[in-house]
């Protein structure tokens, strides 16, 4: 049986106090089930962010998408999630990535490793999270037990491995990184190796990890090839059809992109999709079309 749908925002900029709240509420509104923050320069900082978001509404859930392993150390970050965990009443969801951008890492004077060394910093970051967060005598304490889920995000055969392990939420972006380090987003058929991959590694886990995916950009309305020719520069030297297969770009009528998500759903297994705050609006119908 298919998981129900979850809908998630991520949110790139905050504004003002009184902004960040309406929005906030504006994303319950449309019956977003999670309201999401990022972890770069220059935008938002997840945690007061999050404790905000979940103040100014009552039933969507918070979370990180995802935070940088490379900038917290695990004993900090524990205390930070726990705090935050107890500050949003128990609706935090820990997302968690390796991070990409080295300019970040040099602005903020923190080393910036070899893609291993970032995994093996993600993996010992993820082991000493459990530690700690499970540990009854650790203060503050969680609201969740033993800890918030944990989302992993990631496309390498290291990162899905340890997704499998520890993850309640496996998130795939459909993108590689290629050898001059620009990310690059890999074909259907390709990422339906990844997930496979995943599945492989995840083997007979009593309870399988709930399948995320970042969609990209949502045009609503108009002819969806008409559409999908407007947006050919963001996808490498995909066919068009190959991008009207591709999760990261919904085009089309509202039932058309409804259609497009339930077999998302079918063929990947994703049930939990992420949009970007510019098309949070656009998205809105959809989540009503795919729950009406």
């Amino acid at each position: 049986m298919s998981r129900p749908f979850r809908f998630a925002v991520n949110m790139l900029d905050s504004g003002t106090s009184a902004e960040w709240r309406a929005k906030c509420r504006r994303a319950e509104a449309m019956g977003y089930d999670v309201i999401l923050v990022p972890d770069h320069l220059g935008m938002p900082a997840p945690f007061p962010s999050l404790v905000a978001a979940a103040e100014a509404t009552e039933r969507p859930r918070v979370g990180t998408f995802v935070l940088n392993a490379g900038f917290y150390n695990p004993a900090l970050l524990a205390r930070e999630v726990a705090s935050t965990d107890q500050l949003t009443g128990g609706r935090l969801e820990l997302g968690l990535g390796t991070g990409y951008v080295q300019a970040e890492h040099d602005s903020a004077g923190l080393p910036f490793g070899s893609p291993r060394e970032r995994v093996d910093h993600l993996e010992r970051t993820v082991t000493e999270l459990n530690r700690l967060l499970a540990d009854p005598e650790h203060r503050p304490a969680t609201a969740q037990s033993p800890r918030p889920p944990l989302l992993l995000g990631g496309n390498g055969n290291r990162v899905l491995r340890l997704t499998a392990r520890h993850a309640d939420i496996a998130a795939f972006t459909g993108g590689a990184t290629g050898p001059d380090g620009a990310l690059r987003l890999i074909s259907p058929t390709e990422l339906e190796e990844r997930v496979a991959a995943y599945r492989g590694f995840e083997g007979d886990r009593a309870e399988p990890a709930e399948l995320n995916y970042l969609v990209q950009i949502v045009v609503a309305g108009g002819d969806p090839r008409a559409k999908i020719r407007d947006l050919m520069g963001h996808v490498g030297d995909m066919s068009e059809d190959e991008v009207l297969e591709h999760p990261a770009l919904l085009a089309g009528s509202v039932k058309e992109i409804a259609e497009r998500v339930r077999g998302h759903r079918e063929r990947f297994g994703f049930s939990y999709f992420t949009v970007l705050e510019p098309y949070m609006e656009a998205f809105a119908p959809v989540i009503e079309e795919l729950r009406g």
